[in-house]
């Protein structure tokens, strides 16, 4: 094999690696990342809330970046994994993540943490540190993925502190979006009305294109 033969197969591998390096890609998150139809807080979609559309949430957005950087479509798998977020001290990782932890990754995003009560004890940050670090080790497992883990959309110092702890802890890369909760336009409730508060308090399309963006920029 000549030079330019060997250095067109080198290229070739390279961009091989490169775009299969994450061909599978995990959501974990809460109502921001995926929640189900439901009448009685006037919620008819079936992706992130408050998204005008599927195409319009986070996980869309990231999924379409992913796409056009890689030249093909990741495997996707979504998760909303609230009652993680609500019961964390003694949740059953290992049975309730099986599917997640079998799905092995390339790419693991965590965004948690809105739904958790608040932290009004040492000992409430400690447990949830190592609630979140067990979730983000028995995912990795004995492989290298990418790990990004996002702070709380509503800022919240407790939470995210132990969110970044969580994150160093299984060598993740942490994304900062706490700024997004002061700029009014990122909710759905400055794009359009809602009948429901809490709907409203969402992300709109402008704060998913952000949360979106900040976790693309994040990716090495």
């Amino acid at each position: 094999m000549n030079y330019h033969c060997l250095l067109l197969t080198l290229v070739f591998v390279c961009a091989t690696v490169h775009a299969s390096a994450q061909s599978k890609v995990l959501f974990l998150g809460n109502s921001i990342t995926k929640h189900g139809p439901k009448a009685d807080i006037d919620w008819s979609g079936n992706w992130g809330m408050a998204a005008s559309a599927e195409a319009n949430d986070y996980v869309h957005l990231v999924t379409k970046a992913l796409t056009e950087k890689a030249g093909a479509a990741p495997e996707v798998m979504v998760k909303n994994i609230a009652d993680f977020e609500r019961a964390y001290a003694g949740y059953d990782i290992a049975a309730k993540m099986k599917e997640a932890i079998e799905f092995k990754a390339d790419l693991i995003i965590l965004a948690i943490g809105e739904n958790v009560p608040g932290l009004k004890t040492a000992e409430n940050k400690t447990k949830l540190q190592t609630s979140v670090t067990a979730l983000l080790s028995a995912l990795k497992g004995e492989r290298k993925p990418t790990i990004l883990v996002r702070s709380c959309f509503w800022a919240n110092a407790a939470k995210d502190e132990v969110l970044q702890q969580a994150c160093a802890a299984v060598g993740g890369i942490y994304v900062n979006i706490s700024s997004l909760s002061k700029d009014e336009t990122n909710y759905a409730r400055s794009e359009r009305p809602y009948k429901h508060a809490g709907v409203a308090n969402h992300p709109g399309d402008k704060g998913m294109a952000a949360i979106a963006a900040a976790l693309v920029k994040a990716l090495p």
